[in-house]
């Protein structure tokens, strides 16, 4: 492939990325309530405490949203916690920050728009209140998530305990939930389906829905090779780093220099940026040994331990689960999504699986992946939302 086909389908990509989101945003004025958006509701940033993958204290940051849309089903008014798919791992992709405006742009390659906004406004539209958690290491200088699925889970679960005691009427405490995301919002919602039993007992949740989780990292990596997602793998790695010191020796022994510089720049940049600067790579040109970096990580005792802790699947959700995947997801591996709802129902939880089949568009290309988002993942999740609460039976796909 030829250097200037490279860069027409990095910048295909990050067209995509920016175009998504052309609606009017949020005015965010905390701690108090803003001047409402006609169309969308009032926003205020939360800060709040949570805890880290090991139990330990932080401090992270989110929005709540409160509709304009009256509520008209049946009950207090609902809230829906939000998980919004990969941002990147630099304070400006924070969803709090850029629902504060259209477009966060800092030359030469700095660009990011909260691409998720239209799915916002939907369920706005519904009556449903919002709360859009910063995974940790956006909104608040923790160390990163990425892919950690209950890191991710904990800062969720607590953005809802939040919103829920801001003392306004419209987020009644307790009340109705439903989380929901797509991608890495897919793997945060995996992780708070599994976690809800003993960090978030609580709460009244109707359900999860988790679009397109990346089930563990060791498929999650293959999928990306070559791929424009390629510079995923920073994001991860510097995650994992940051959750697990024992795999700092043994990364230092995986990954050449111009891996740790591909490390390096992904932790202060957003999505398109790491698109366009890393996209269409193999993991093979960060390795010392030159071979695959899912292959290395696999092979080392210390890593593999740590993506088998960070693997989906270790625990039966408790709630009614929505799960969607794509035939030719171009980023996200469906198989393993399929095995994650099979080992969900074996353990009889209540799982509906949903399986789209866009056809292949130039794989690697990230269309495949990012396609599924609003021609499926939106309609599919915003009826399965109504369902839940409206206190219809979930369905189930298990056997």
């Amino acid at each position: 492939m030829t250097v200037t086909i490279r860069r027409v389908l990095r910048l295909a990509a990050v067209a995509v990325l920016a175009v998504l989101p052309v609606l009017p945003a949020a005015t965010l004025a905390p701690p108090s309530l803003a001047e409402p958006d006609p169309l969308l509701g009032a926003g205020t940033r939360i800060t709040f405490s949570s805890t880290d993958v090991h139990g330990e204290p932080i401090t992270a940051t989110g929005t709540v949203i409160e509709p304009m849309a009256p509520w008209r089903g049946p009950g207090p008014r609902p809230l829906v916690a939000y998980l919004v798919g990969t941002h990147g791992e630099g304070a400006q992709c924070a969803p709090s920050r850029l629902l504060t405006g259209l477009l966060q742009y800092t030359p030469p390659l700095d660009v990011m728009a909260e691409y998720e906004l239209p799915f916002m406004y939907a369920l706005l539209a519904q009556g449903y209140t919002v709360v859009v958690p910063d995974y940790a290491g956006l909104g608040a200088p923790n160390a990163p998530s990425y892919m950690n699925p209950v890191a991710e889970a904990h800062v969720a679960i607590d953005a809802v305990r939040a919103a829920q005691r801001l003392g306004r009427t419209t987020i009644p405490e307790p009340g109705p939930v439903v989380f929901a995301g797509y991608s890495q919002g897919g793997n945060a919602a995996g992780g708070v389906a599994e976690q809800l039993a003993e960090y978030g007992p609580d709460l009244d949740v109707k359900g999860v829905s988790v679009g397109a989780a990346p089930v563990d990292l060791s498929s999650f990596f293959d999928r990306l090779e070559g791929g424009l997602s390629a510079g995923l793998v920073g994001y991860a790695l510097n995650a994992l780093e940051s959750a697990y010191p024992e795999t700092v020796p043994a990364l230092a022994a995986i990954i050449n220099p111009a891996g740790r510089a591909m490390m390096a720049a992904t932790a202060t940049e957003c999505v398109a940026e790491t698109t366009l600067r890393y996209g269409l790579h193999h993991t093979t040109e960060w390795t010392v040994s030159g071979r695959p970096l899912a292959l290395e990580l696999t092979e080392n005792p210390v890593t593999r331990a740590a993506l088998d802790e960070l693997a989906l699947g270790h625990r039966t959700p408790g709630v009614p689960v929505a799960v969607l995947t794509g035939t030719n997801d171009d980023v996200v591996p469906p198989g393993p999504v399929r095995d994650l709802a099979a080992t969900w129902c074996g353990r009889g939880a209540t799982v509906a699986l949903t399986e789209t089949g866009l056809p292949p568009l130039a794989p690697g290309s990230i269309l495949g992946h990012s396609l599924n988002l609003p021609v499926t993942f939106f309609g599919t999740t915003l009826g399965w939302i109504e369902d839940r609460f409206t206190g219809k039976p979930a369905p189930s796909t298990c056997g």
